[in-house]
Parts: C-alpha cells; sequence; structure tokens
C-alpha cells in the first residue's frame, strides 16, 4: 500500500503524461516544486514496488498497476473537487486543494457515496 506522497506522484505523473506525453522527473521536480534529489528517490521507490519503470532517456512510465492506482487517485480528485463545489459552494481552486488532501484518506464507503451523489446531481 501507498503512502499519501507515493499517491500524489502517481497522479502527477499521469497527469503531465496526458499534459506532455512523455515525464521525467525533471518535469515532476518543476510541477511539483519538490528537488530533483527528492523525486529520484520517490521514482527508486515506486520502481521498487512495481509501479512505474523507467524508459530509455529517462521516461517514467506508470506500470499497468501504476496506471489503475493513479486513476483511481485522479478519479476521487475530480469527484471530491465537484462535490465540495457543488454542495457547500466551495470556490473552484479551494475545492481542488481541500480534495488533493481528502482523496487520500477517505474510506472507500464514504467515497462510492459521494461518487454517486455527484453522478445523481451532475448533468
Amino acid at each position: 500500500m501507498l503512502r499519501e506522497s507515493g499517491e500524489h506522484y502517481l497522479e502527477t505523473i499521469l497527469l503531465l503524461q496526458h499534459r506532455y506525453g512523455e515525464v521525467r522527473s525533471v518535469d515532476i521536480a518543476r510541477e511539483l516544486s519538490y528537488s530533483k534529489a527528492s523525486v529520484s528517490r520517490a521514482m527508486g521507490l515506486l520502481r521498487t514496488k512495481g509501479y512505474i519503470e523507467i524508459g530509455e532517456h529517462g521516461a517514467i512510465l506508470l506500470t499497468k498497476s501504476g496506471r489503475k492506482t493513479a486513476e483511481g487517485i485522479y478519479e476521487r480528485h475530480r469527484y471530491l473537487t465537484l462535490f465540495l463545489q457543488q454542495t457547500l459552494e466551495i470556490p473552484k481552486e479551494q475545492a481542488e486543494a481541500d480534495a488533493c488532501r481528502i482523496e487520500h484518506i477517505i474510506s472507500n464507503e464514504t467515497f462510492a457515496k459521494i461518487h454517486q451523489w455527484v453522478e445523481n446531481h451532475t448533468s
């Protein structure tokens, strides 16, 4: 099981892949404002746990397990953001920031209820 920081890295890799196609450690460091050394250590841990592979020229590739985990985290982020905006009228920027924190600790049962509420109340 991943810690919050590992989940955050996987989600960032997924988003950067959608944005740029190929992702390298320097891209992650820039996106998160982390040191290259911190990102390098984290990538080593994610690789050891089987979530990423390092391709040619340092490209970071999500494994099947890594992609599934990253997509799940990003889904939580999107639905939590919408829920906060629609139920509590939280401004988008604040809802995004709060969702980023909540997505890592919320139970599967609670998220399922939020997911269902958003599905039922969004056109």
